[in-house]
């Protein structure tokens, strides 16, 4: 059951939220959320929990589905910005490799605001948390008549086990994703960015890539009108 609901999470990510992908989208998310959730799952429920058996149903698929939800969100959001800033911003990363620096020199900055930006909503959902915000299984066990100590303590827990699970399918998410696009040489591989992109009217593309010949380009985002004003500025200054 909880391969599924992670398989189910990682089609979200790759196929329905994703802008940009890379080849073998779906299974790097699956490894990321599917692995971090089971193994910060499984440590949490046996050490953290007590939960005896390790793998009863009535309380682990809760817990595990807490800790996908989360770890999807950050895994989106890193592998956006990864493959956001290479195609974008591919100019300012092109400079530092003819400066000479190495892949894991280019790659640095990029995963670490990548791993910020992923993080963000954890870390402020943790810091708010039992301050400002009650969140919902605390309130459900307050409600439901435990004690009020006892809820604090679960809800601590949950917490730092979605900040856990969340850190390492970020990290490793992204780190896969950048060096998918960056080679050993160090080089930047621009054309493995596949860009989704509604079916253009005139010539039927459907992939999103943008076109290196003669005809028209097309581009998905709100710049679409920018980019083809100045494609066709530069299309007249040639002629």
């Amino acid at each position: 059951m909880s391969g599924v609901l992670g398989g189910l999470a990682a089609f979200e990510v790759s196929e329905l939220k994703a802008k940009r992908t890379v080849k073998g989208m779906f299974w790097i998310a699956f490894v990321a959320i599917f692995g971090s959730a089971l193994a910060v799952g499984l440590l949490g429920a046996a050490f953290a929990m007590n939960f005896k058996p390790l793998l009863a149903a009535p309380k682990f698929i809760p817990i595990i589905g807490m800790l996908y939800g989360n770890t999807m969100v950050g895994v989106a959001l890193g592998v956006d910005t990864v493959l956001s800033t290479a195609d974008l911003r591919r100019d300012s990363v092109e400079a530092m490799m003819c400066y000479g620096a190495s892949r894991w020199e280019t790659v640095l900055p990029i995963v670490v605001d990548a791993a910020r930006t992923a993080m963000l909503p954890t870390i402020t959902s943790l810091s708010i948390t039992g301050l400002i915000a009650i969140p919902g299984m605390m309130s459900g066990q307050i409600l439901g008549g435990a004690d009020v100590l006892d809820a604090a303590r679960y809800q601590q827990v949950i917490m730092f086990m979605i900040a856990a699970c969340v850190a390492l399918g970020v990290v490793f998410s992204v780190i896969y994703v950048a060096f998918a696009v960056i080679d050993s040489s160090p080089k930047l591989h621009a054309e493995n960015i596949h860009i989704k992109a509604k079916v253009d009217a005139h010539n039927g593309n459907k992939n999103g890539k943008r076109s290196n010949g003669q005809g028209t380009p097309t581009l998905s985002g709100s710049n679409n009108m920018v980019h083809m004003k100045a494609w066709k500025s530069s299309n007249v200054q040639l002629a």
